[in-house]
Formats: C-alpha cells, sequence, structure tokens
C-alpha cells in the first residue's frame, strides 16, 4: 500500500480536501458551516489559552501505510524535519514556559536526529511526549533499544493500537501489525513503562476500525486492560479513545467505502459545545516538519497555519501568538463531537 501521495491521488491535494468538506449539501448531507456552530455555541472566533503544549511533526516518513492515517504518512513520504529546524524548536522554547514537547510523525524515531532532539528538548528541562506507533521498535535492531533510550530520558510513550485483538488492528494497519505491537509492548512493559510506581507512562490510543465514533473511553480502557493483561500479561497507564478526523487517507476511506455522508453528519449532530470550549487546539502550538506554524496536526495537514504574523517557528513569539484567533474549518466536527477528542483523548 502507498501513500496518496505517491498513487496521485486528488485527495493527495490539502485544496482538494477542504472542497470536499466544505459546508452545504454534501453527498446527500447537509452540513452546516463549522464555525457557525461555534458562533451558535458563544465559542467564536476560538480564542487560544496558555501555550501548554509544542507538537512537533519531526517528519512524515513511517514504517506503516495505516487506512486511517490523517498524516498520510508511509515509507515513500520523504519530508522530514532537519536540525537546524530542530534548533529553531529548541530557540522556542527556551524563550518561553511551554512545559512539553509532543513529538509525532510519521514515525518520528525515523527522523536521523531524533534522539539528539529528545536529549537537547530534556536538557532544557521539558517533558517530552513521543508518539510511537510500537512497531518502529521492533522494525530494525537499530530501533531496539527505543525502550531503554526512552526510558533514560523519562520520555512519555503514546501508542497506536486500534483494538486489542489482531483482526481489527491489522484491518486497520496491516497484516502482522499486532503481533509486533504486542512484541513491542512487552520490550516497554520490560523496562518498566506501565508498571505501577515506575514514574514510566505508556498510555496507549484507540482509533475506531470503521465509520463510527468511539464508544466511552472509561469502558474501552477498562476493556483494554483486561484483554491484553489476560492475554498478553501487558500493563498500561491510560487509554485515549481519539475519533477519526475526516481528512486524508481516512477520508478517502470514508468516500470510497460510501460512508462519507453518514459520519459527516453523525458528526455534525453530536456536536457538543462542551468538547468544542476544551478543544486541544487552544493550548497547543503545532510545528510542521518544515517549521511552519499551526493550531493543531490536522491544521498542519489541510495547509492551513495560524492567523497573524508569526508563521514560522524562527519568529516564534508567545504574546503575539495568544492575540490569534484559531483557524476552524470543517474537519473540527471531529475533535467536538460526542465527548469530544484530542492527542489526549476526550475533552468533555
Amino acid at each position: 500500500m502507498k501513500s496518496l501521495k505517491a498513487t496521485g491521488s486528488q485527495l493527495a491535494d490539502p485544496a482538494y480536501q477542504l472542497t470536499v468538506l466544505q459546508p452545504g449539501q454534501a453527498a446527500g448531507a447537509y452540513l452546516p458551516s463549522f464555525a457557525q456552530k461555534m458562533r451558535e455555541a458563544g465559542l467564536f472566533p476560538l480564542r487560544p489559552l496558555a501555550s501548554a503544549v509544542l507538537q512537533v511533526n519531526v517528519g512524515k516518513m513511517c514504517n506503516q501505510v495505516c487506512r486511517h492515517c490523517h498524516v498520510d504518512a508511509g515509507p515513500d513520504r520523504k519530508e522530514i524535519m532537519t536540525r537546524e529546524t530542530m534548533q529553531l524548536c529548541l530557540d522556542a522554547l527556551a524563550q518561553s514556559d511551554i512545559a512539553t514537547v509532543d513529538l509525532t510523525g510519521g514515525a518520528p524515531e525515523m527522523n536521523p536526529d531524533f534522539r539528539w532532539f529528545v536529549e537537547q528538548i530534556r536538557a532544557l528541562g521539558r517533558h517530552v511526549i513521543v508518539r510511537c506507533n510500537l512497531t518502529i521498535i521492533v522494525a530494525n535492531k537499530k530501533y531496539h533499544d527505543l525502550p531503554e533510550f526512552f526510558k533514560a530520558h523519562g520520555v512519555e510513550v503514546v501508542s497506536s493500537l486500534p483494538f486489542y485483538n489482531a483482526s481489527k488492528t491489522d484491518r486497520q494497519r496491516g497484516d502482522g501489525v499486532f503481533e509486533d505491537s504486542v512484541r513491542a509492548l512487552k520490550m516497554l512493559n520490560a523496562v518498566g513503562y506501565g508498571q505501577e510506581g515506575s514514574g514510566l507512562t505508556l498510555n496507549l490510543v484507540y482509533n475506531p476500525a470503521g465509520a463510527f465514533m468511539p464508544s466511552s473511553q472509561v469502558g474501552l480502557e477498562r476493556d483494554f486492560k483486561r484483554a491484553l493483561l489476560k492475554d498478553h500479561g501487558i500493563v498500561f497507564n491510560q487509554l485515549f479513545a481519539i475519533t477519526n478526523i475526516p481528512i486524508s487517507r481516512y477520508l478517502d476511506y470514508l468516500i470510497e467505502s460510501g460512508n462519507y455522508a453518514a459520519y459527516m453528519e453523525k458528526l455534525v449532530t453530536s456536536f457538543n459545545p462542551a468538547a468544542a470550549a476544551g478543544v486541544m487546539c487552544r493550548s497547543t502550538v503545532s510545528v510542521g516538519w518544515d517549521g511552519q506554524l499551526y493550531d493543531c496536526d490536522f491544521n498542519q495537514m489541510l495547509d492551513l497555519p495560524v492567523a497573524g504574523p508569526v508563521r514560522h517557528i524562527r519568529d516564534f513569539d508567545a504574546a503575539r501568538l495568544a492575540e490569534r484567533a484559531v483557524v476552524v474549518n470543517q474537519h473540527c466536527y471531529g475533535c467536538t463531537a460526542g465527548a469530544g477528542s484530542s492527542c489526549g483523548g476526550t475533552t468533555a
């Protein structure tokens, strides 16, 4: 399986995706403007709170090509953050009080300067989260020591696992992914991750494997913990239930499977003002692999940069960024439906 970009799909173009998602009549469903929904809820324009997280996408290269990937990541994607851009991120951190750096990709570990970047962030006294797809740990011998590296630097590991059995996981992420994920989780457990009292945090991420919203995060976490412990002896800290956002490869799946209209209708009718008030873009600044700034990782993939004059990490200015209005569009219904969705799970 190749990325949308490699196959020349129209949906590889962010502008085309925004055209598909535009308000109005779409595939038999009426989609009201997200901005209007927010205005009715008294939340438009959406203003940021104090920035607590710098989320950095260090590249789109990945060892997997998952069906739901909003990044359209894969082995054929060559966009990668340079050490020079990483240094600009470090310079921005040094002049701010942002406490957490959330590293994502692709598979962030595939960036050749990944370990150096983690070491430098920790030297600044900031907490580091790594979005690890698990299979990268066992993909090549040079990654086998990642659990020890993560432990040595107190990295919080957040890993995607679509389900606690092979059939649903492999259907979304590829044959053999569940087996490799279990192996990687055991390696993380072996060095203390997820173990009570270790101080080493291992959280899992659940994305639905079809055209539906996640059920209760509390119930899913209970089921995952019971099944993974019983069947594989695996332990972890928390489960984050994340709604699939209708962009990139997940949008392609919705259209190809004939589920686009029904899924969008569900998101719109499930709009929750309480969830909207807690969206992650209010406390996060997202940095693209080339240093461009966005309100969130989803806006990044749709080429929707932050509003205002500060557009690149080299010009980082926390005070000026705090004055901006968050850029919203139709895909934002995914973060505000039901219990809400963010990189840390539900928001309401």
